[in-house]
């Protein structure tokens, strides 16, 4: 009796494979603690190199509450949710490589990172505050977050720019500069804890994006599209994880009429019934210890009598895998995001694969600042953020896709694929893998057959 229960408990394992385990999410205090002492590693150990890198020797930050600038958003504690008033923030570098001197002209102690250097009961005026910081550290350059090129680094409202200068005395005005590249460069560069956490949150954003795409949510004939989103913006806030956009599922079908392949990106797709012999795409992000992931994957729905994928459409997706490859291998440090892009494309070209790049930096921000590498809508140059350089120990999602014509559906499949991963200096690396084979809905085990 014991073994035939032991057969029938085997053969449930087997054909109900279990998915992978749910990655842990600490409780929230302990990435609270975490977020912060990311946050004091990164002003001790990546503020001082940046800050001699650009030349700028002092960088203030200034913002309203609820009118954050992107980059004060990276500087708060993770127990402040805003700007609390008008926040202002100071760091200062005495000397090139030397130590970063951090400062709140605020009400309040800003996290452990910036204590407070205003007395409002000996100042009542803010910026005469700041004013009287600034004329005893007499900085040559002074940076704020005006920008051209990255909405990232233009965060000074025009209402506080016009009151620092005011405030400012006639003799420093010509030494404000845009902190455009400082501000690219903190946004971009990832610390040594923070790439030793990212596959972890990549493996969470995987896993749930596996889940979604299984029998587990899909039922064919009756789930649509739009109940697999849903389920997702669902699964994310059951996990204490949050998200920076919507996510969306669409089909490609062997239907003639059926355009998937055509699909302009500036609309969201239609709502649709999921089917056998439908191939499903996810684009999907989360957000976890303020870091962000943007992944597409590709999954299909088993017709009956199928036990795995359609070769064909296997022998499709690896084109996108080619593309993938392709565009690392231009990776090169110093490279701009234009010059690899047309590198790329080259490299497309004489081998023959249609396709589109449009891969962007990862991190703080999903659409973050770095190098800008193709648009969907433009595959030349992107003037300003297409032309900032490759720097090691920055984070990119690897987003692009091939089209390929499957001659057993008669028309052309859009393999679209999006992977996190970084760029050391030297190579690139996927932050937990990258997809290899199509998704299969339901999942099968080798063992199944006719």
């Amino acid at each position: 009796m014991k073994r035939l229960l032991l057969a029938l408990l085997v053969s449930i394992i087997l054909v109900f494979p279990a998915l992978s385990q749910q990655p842990a999410v600490l409780p929230l205090k302990a990435q609270a603690e975490l977020i912060d002492s990311w946050l004091d590693y990164r002003i001790e150990n990546v503020l001082p190199d940046l800050m001699t890198e650009i030349g700028i020797d002092m960088w203030i930050v200034i913002s309203r509450e609820y009118n954050e600038d992107p980059v004060i958003r990276t500087l708060l504690p993770a127990t402040w949710m805003a700007a609390r008033r008008r926040t202002i923030l100071v760091m200062y570098q005495p000397e090139k490589g030397g130590k970063v001197e951090t400062f709140a002209i605020a009400r309040y102690d800003v996290g452990k990172a910036f204590k407070r250097a205003w007395d409002p009961e000996s100042q009542p005026d803010q910026w005469e505050a700041l004013m009287d910081l600034i004329k005893e550290k007499n900085p040559k350059k002074i940076g704020l977050n005006m920008a051209k090129d990255y909405g990232h680094a233009d965060g000074l409202t025009k209402t506080e720019y016009d009151f620092f200068m005011e405030y400012l005395p006639d003799t420093m005005h010509e030494n404000v500069v845009s902190a455009q590249t400082l501000a690219v460069r903190w946004l971009e560069t990832r610390t040594e804890p923070e790439m030793a956490s990212y596959r972890h949150v990549q493996q969470l954003a995987n896993y749930i994006i596996q889940e979604g795409l299984s029998e587990r949510v899909i039922t064919p004939g009756k789930t649509t599209t739009e109940d697999v989103v849903w389920w997702y913006r669902e699964k994310i806030k059951e996990m204490k994880l949050d998200t920076w956009f919507h996510p969306s599922v669409d089909i490609q079908r062997a239907d003639p009429d059926s355009d998937g392949a055509s699909r302009s990106f500036s609309s969201r797709p239609s709502e649709m019934t999921i089917m056998p012999g439908d191939l499903l795409h996810i684009d999907f992000g989360i957000t976890y210890l303020r870091l962000n992931t943007d992944t597409q994957q590709l999954a299909y729905v088993l017709k009956p009598g199928e036990f795995e994928v359609p070769e064909f459409l296997n022998k499709a997706f690896e084109a996108g895998n080619r593309v993938q490859e392709i565009l690392t291998e231009n990776y090169v440090a110093g490279r701009t995001g234009n010059e690899i892009l047309r590198a790329t494309r080259n490299q497309m070209d004489r081998e023959g694969i249609r396709g589109s790049i449009y891969t962007h930096p990862l991190g703080f921000y999903g659409h973050s600042a770095g190098p800008t590498i193709g648009m969907w809508d433009n595959q030349g140059d992107t003037p300003g953020a297409g032309d900032h350089p490759l720097y090691a120990n920055t984070g990119y999602a690897i987003e692009l896709n091939a089209v390929v014509f499957v001659k057993e559906w008669n028309k052309d499949v859009r393999i679209m694929l999006e992977e996190g991963a970084l760029f050391d200096g030297e190579k690139v690396t996927y932050y937990n893998g990258r997809q290899r084979k199509i998704l299969a809905i339901p999942r099968q085990t080798n063992y199944l057959n006719n």
